[in-house]
């Protein structure tokens, strides 16, 4: 998590790059948190202050055991786990052409708010996040139809693989919302 205003220079620094391109950079467009969160993808959460980075580490931590040993955290369900989910068919057009924002998908379909979405300003063709179903963890991933139609690219395959590996390492079960009209090659 990097709060933003965080810049860090290695070896080259705003002066260094203006002798070189003749451009003005500021150290935030060097490696800052939004260019680490939205363009390279190394920052998988962003905050605005320090308060807010230590709170988006503990709701992450929730969703994990202390040890791959160790199965999830369990919470008491906020949502009754054989509730009825109404009216769900609305939020994706019978269309394919029509796109759709599959957070909306994802939120009534898991217990009510407990959606933390990770690497959400990267590769964000791609959904992934932690969230709870009758008060267990859970990862989602899904394809957003909303960004490029959904589309897999390199990028996204890569921020769903981590998501992936990562899950599989702490012994959280997967769920998988798939509208991909296909994959970009190159």
């Amino acid at each position: 998590i990097m709060t933003e205003g965080q810049g860090y220079m290695f070896l080259t620094g705003p002066k260094v790059v203006k002798s070189v391109t003749f451009e003005d950079v500021s150290i935030d467009d060097l490696g800052g948190a939004r260019t680490h969160a939205e363009v390279t993808g190394v920052a998988h959460f962003s905050a605005a202050q320090d308060a807010a980075a230590i709170d988006t580490a503990r709701r992450i931590l929730s969703y994990l055991p202390d040890n791959c040993r160790e199965l999830p955290p369990t919470l008491d369900p906020l949502d009754p786990p054989d509730r009825f989910v109404d009216d769900i068919e609305a939020l994706v057009p019978r269309d394919p052409q029509v796109p759709y924002d599959v957070r909306e998908v994802v939120e009534r379909v898991i217990d009510q708010g407990s959606f933390l979405e990770v690497h959400a300003k990267y590769a964000r063709n791609v959904v992934v996040g932690f969230a709870r179903l009758g008060g267990r963890a859970v990862g989602v991933i899904a394809n957003q139809p909303a960004v490029l139609a959904g589309v897999l690219d390199i990028n996204s395959s890569r921020k769903a693989a981590r998501f992936i590996r990562t899950c599989n390492a702490f012994r959280v079960p997967l769920v998988t919302f798939v509208d991909v009209p296909g994959f970009l090659p190159g």
